[in-house]
């Protein structure tokens, strides 16, 4: 995975009105921790956080001030109705370093005949992979499952040097009966849910 490069600056006021200040600014606030050493509170540019955190587990070059450190996303949280960043949790990593996180599931090929859903238990999943290299995603294929089949963790292959990090029966995802789920009227519903299942 490359590194983003962010320039981030140290944030010198805090609460709710400086945080709108920041954001009206085009700015994000966000803290750095990990390692033991004291949470340091920034502020990054919106525009460039937005398009990086596109990718998942995103490998971010921070500059703060001048000292560079290796940072990944831990937790982001948005305006639920506009949608833009209001506050990013960032956690130190090194190089060699294995870190918990979780990786979108994909899902590939056709289930076999009959209408059938894909049901996600688990959209991402959780895995330990070294810092540097974690996985953007993992494929899990569906070709000619049936109703009440199902996928387990330790059904999906994992990129070398990643493990998984949830027990190896836990159940990914699984295919439902159209009809359990809409027993009337429910034909384009149960397509549309298929349809969104095969795009995860």
């Amino acid at each position: 995975m490359a590194e983003v490069k962010i320039a981030a600056e140290l944030r010198k006021e805090f609460g709710k009105g400086a945080a709108r200040r920041t954001r009206r600014e085009g700015k994000v606030p966000g803290v750095v921790y990990g390692h033991g050493a004291d949470p340091v509170h920034v502020t990054l540019p919106g525009h460039t956080l937005m398009l990086a955190l596109k990718t998942a587990n995103v490998l971010i070059s921070l500059d703060v001030e001048g000292k560079s450190e290796l940072v990944i996303p831990k937790a982001v949280q948005k305006d639920p109705i506009k949608g833009f960043l209001e506050h990013i949790d960032l956690l130190q990593v090194k190089r060699g370093e294995k870190v918990s996180v979780e990786i979108p599931v994909q899902v590939e090929g056709e289930l076999a005949p009959g209408g059938n859903l894909i049901e996600h238990v688990l959209n991402a999943l959780p895995v330990q992979a070294e810092a540097t290299h974690i996985p953007e995603s993992v494929s899990v294929s569906v070709e000619g499952l049936g109703a009440g089949d199902s996928v387990v963790a330790k059904d999906i292959v994992l990129p070398k040097g990643t493990v998984l990090d949830v027990e190896k029966d836990a159940v990914v995802l699984q295919i439902v009966a159209a009809q359990a789920e809409a027993p009337a009227g429910g034909g384009e519903a149960a397509e549309g849910a298929a349809g969104a299942g095969g795009e995860a």
